[in-house]
């Protein structure tokens, strides 16, 4: 394994994340509740990095009743001063970005370029909030009616609660409470249980800016821990990323207590090549849609759609599965590595049990990732780049999200039948279209099913100025993340019409 020096590769510092503490009122404190587990690192699952027991009950209401209690001072701050703080916290994340960088590849397996992308995706959400002055911007009009005026105002929501998947440990955390909080709400976080010490180490550096106590806290725990936040009554918002299972039972939960929920949920993204384009010049895009982050995005091409005729299909598929075949497992900090290991063991045996069930149903395996190892790391969780062919929307393996490094092959005779293919996925959240054709472009752009859309762009994820949502099953909520609709969600509106009496003015004058 290369152990090449690198500024990002440093020791881990001690820290009060460290152990994956629960922060309540300003004090960080550990979890006094049932459940306890331990993090691995999933390149070594030798290596234990952190053990982590859950909040208690009593620990969750009092973590929302100080978060109520630092509201109104929170509020009452200008938004300009909230700024300064966000201002201070990405320069705390700028100076520690090679330890969280290597802080992400050790909890989550990411490479470590894909640490960092994630990351600086991250800063992006920050540097928008930085700007929240002129984001909290209302609206006027003079004379709606004769000496009647109209204004708009927006005012933060209260205590708001994110919770967010075990992929994406800083970008996900950071897309939500640097808006929430520069919005004046006050925030509590529930890392991923799977992933919680990168986003415990962000909330520790947003205190260390210069937040007051309780405006932002962390509970640490997983489903029981997740429903008591979302139930408690100080609570006014909940944000949540996961799969759609799930995402529909936040949703409903929270509507039930009044709540008001974005729940963003799972995908099976189609990307549809089309037969004008350099196979070639886009296998780069293929391979790092599919296979990026060992396929664990919400992002993720998980079906490539073949279209033309079969020796056309044949020409594309052969040169994807060639490049699939030379991805190198390998532990996210080797510079030679370019697949890196899925989250944890239990995630591994999910993904093998859903690869077993294809080759149970007869779909034909032409890239079995399987029996692939990463030599230097005996005891990861790799699973190496997994391609079935002629599959169909039918099939379990063609419908149903994997989330790991399986990507299954449909054949298309033409664009038409294409977009038929992808639209009958449950999910919308991306789809992609490789063409040099303007009008094939327009023809995908109006009639796919999904929220986010590439061309010629294999992860079309937005930047933090602009929207980020699906459609379908892959959003519960109207409500998108990131940008103006961001802020929409972490605020609500009021609309005041006015008339002052005697505006033309006293006749003694104006004092």
């Amino acid at each position: 394994m290369s152990r090449t020096a690198s500024p990002d590769r440093l020791p881990e510092p001690s820290s009060r994340s460290a152990s994956a503490l629960n922060l309540i009122g300003g004090t960080w404190v550990e979890g006094r509740g049932d459940v306890s587990r331990d993090i691995y690192n999933p390149a070594d699952t030798a290596e234990m990095l952190a053990p982590v027991r859950e909040a208690s009950p009593d620990q969750v209401d009092e973590a929302c009743a100080a978060a109520a209690r630092a509201f109104p001072g929170w509020r009452a701050t200008p938004a300009p001063d909230r700024a300064h703080v966000l201002f201070k916290f990405r320069d705390l994340l700028e100076k520690n970005f090679a330890d969280l960088a290597h802080s992400i590849v050790r909890e989550n397996g990411k490479l470590l370029g894909e640490a960092r992308g994630s990351l600086r995706r991250g800063l992006d959400v920050v540097d928008f909030a930085c700007g929240i002055p002129s984001q909290m911007m209302g609206q006027t009009l003079s004379d709606v009616s004769r000496d009647v005026d109209c204004l708009t105002f927006r005012e933060p929501m209260g205590v708001v609660v994110g919770i967010p998947p075990f992929n994406f440990p800083a970008l996900i955390p950071l897309w939500m409470m640097s808006v929430a909080v520069a919005c004046g709400n006050t925030f509590i976080l529930k890392p991923a249980e799977k992933a919680p010490l990168t986003g415990t180490k962000l909330v520790e550096m947003f205190t260390d800016a210069g937040l007051p106590p309780g405006v932002v806290g962390v509970v640490q725990g997983s489903k029981g821990v997740s429903e008591r936040l979302i139930a408690d009554p100080h609570v006014q918002a909940v944000s949540f990323v996961g799969t759609s299972a799930v995402a529909e039972s936040v949703y409903r939960i929270a509507g039930a207590h009044g709540k008001r929920v974005q729940a963003h949920g799972g995908a099976k993204n189609h990307l549809i090549v089309l037969p004008d384009v350099d196979t070639e010049r886009i296998l780069h895009e293929l391979i790092g849609s599919c296979f990026g982050s060992a396929g664990q995005r919400c992002l993720a091409g998980s079906v490539l759609v073949l279209v033309g005729d079969r020796a056309r299909q044949d020409a594309v598929a052969d040169a994807f599965i060639r490049a699939a075949s030379q991805l190198r497992l390998g532990d996210g900090l080797d510079d030679a590595a370019t697949l890196c290991p899925v989250v944890n063991a239990r995630e591994e045996k999910r993904i093998r049990a859903a690869i077993d069930r294809g080759v149970v149903e007869g779909v034909p395996l032409r890239l079995d990732g399987r029996s692939q190892t990463a030599p230097d790391r005996p005891r990861g969780c790799f699973i190496g780049p997994t391609v079935f062919d002629d599959v169909t929307p039918e099939m379990f393996i063609g419908r149903e999200e994997i989330f790991g490094p399986v990507v299954s092959l449909m054949r298309a005779p033409d664009l038409d039948a294409a977009i038929t293919l992808a639209n009958r996925s449950r999910y919308g959240n991306t789809a992609c279209l490789f063409t040099q054709s303007g009008a094939a472009a327009r023809t995908f752009r109006e009639r796919i099913q999904a929220g986010m859309l590439g061309l010629n762009v294999g992860v079309p994820a937005p930047m933090g100025f602009f929207p980020f949502g699906g459609w379908k099953d892959s959003i519960y909520g109207y409500h998108n993340t990131q940008g103006a609709d961001a802020v929409a969600f972490y605020t609500r509106k009021k609309v005041v019409t006015e008339r002052w009496l005697g505006a033309e003015g006293p006749k003694e004058g104006w004092v």
